[in-house]
């Protein structure tokens, strides 16, 4: 009985010591100092993994201007229907359609979001095809981030592409999470945690800061100011610790630490804190607003192999646009050549 104990432990140590392996970061690792020594202001980064990140974060090269036909896309007899980019030249318009296909669904084509019928013809006009109207709610999307939010984008701005990278469905998309099988007695319910996730940096955090923190205009500042509870922000230690989870998913989402935004010496004064703390507010309330007024709206339009295990809708969060990197695409400007992704002038 005791041989095979020590087999089980000599077994469950190996796989623990493999699974440690995979999981942790080997050196060297590089290091920039980026504030007042002594204080822990550096940056720490994995050169083997930048390599990677520097690979999978190239933008498409732009295609060629159009040349203008001084016909409105709208005026197009053919195509009829437009309610977003009708103020565009019909080669303007075509040129950034290619575009899209290209970013969004290149194999699929024209017809992911277009119907048509057994012979081939495609009827433009048509709306029945639930991707054509989530596309139409995405470029007034696009349009308002690009417009709207350039104190979070300023104008490197967004595409399809910064979230799609070529794919239908982007790669870093959310549900509401159903949470983990139910315990018994004391341990009836995780409440969201100890359960260890990526989502949260591999800690055992809230594992859905998401739901209450990007679904809504919430207030996540949870720092108390004084000892006392009298002046301070009343958060409890569990607001307290679904922040700290949705700090870890900003960390592993841009691939920086906490002192890119923050002062070490002290992480909760605005005053002492780096630039880069108020354009991520200004991201917080953008990606909350993006999944309030335009991607929830759409629950009733996506079919129900689209929804989420509790019937929810897919939402963003930072990981979509930026996937490992500060800057999403490392800061490459697609939209200074699709300039039609910004709001047409009144």
């Amino acid at each position: 009985m005791k041989y095979a104990l020590a087999f089980i432990g000599i077994i469950a140590g190996t796989l623990l010591t493999i699974a440690m392996m995979l999981s942790w970061e080997r050196p060297p690792m590089a290091s920039n100092q980026i504030g007042p020594r002594g204080v822990g202001m550096v940056e720490i980064n994995n050169p083997r993994m930048e390599a990677k990140l520097q690979k999978a974060n190239v933008a498409p090269e732009a295609d060629p201007p159009a040349e203008v036909s001084g016909v409105k896309a709208k005026d197009n007899e053919e195509w009829k229907n437009i309610q977003v980019l009708g103020e565009l030249d019909v080669n303007e318009f075509n040129r950034l359609m290619g575009a899209i296909t290209t970013w969004v669904a290149p194999e699929q084509g024209c017809l992911y979001c277009h119907k048509a019928d057994d012979q081939g013809n495609v009827n433009w006009a048509d709306d029945s095809l639930y991707t054509k109207v989530v596309a139409r709610r995405m470029l007034q999307m696009t349009r308002e981030i690009n417009t709207k939010w350039t104190s979070h984008v300023e104008q490197t701005g967004v595409t399809c592409y910064t979230c799609h990278r070529g794919n239908p469905v982007p790669a870093n998309i959310w549900f509401k999470n159903e949470g983990s099988p139910q315990a018994a007695g004391m341990a009836s319910s995780r409440q969201g945690q100890n359960l260890a996730s990526k989502v949260v940096g591999t800690t055992s955090l809230t594992y859905d800061p998401f739901t209450p923190l990007l679904a809504k205009d919430a207030n996540i500042r949870v720092n108390a100011t004084t000892a006392l509870p009298e002046g301070t922000t009343n958060a409890s230690i569990h607001d307290t610790e679904t922040t700290f989870a949705l700090m870890m998913h900003f960390s592993t989402a841009l691939g920086v630490n906490c002192t890119y935004c923050h002062n070490s010496r002290q992480f909760a004064s605005w005053a002492e804190s780096r630039p880069q703390r108020v354009t991520a507010w200004h991201g917080i309330r953008m990606v909350s607003e993006v999944n309030e007024t335009y991607i929830t709206s759409l629950q009733e339009v996506f079919p129900k192999n689209r929804l989420g295990p509790l019937g929810d809708v897919a939402k963003v969060n930072c990981a979509t646009c930026h996937q490992g990197v500060y800057k999403p695409l490392y800061g490459a400007a697609m939209v200074k050549d699709y300039e039609e992704l910004r709001q047409p002038n009144p």
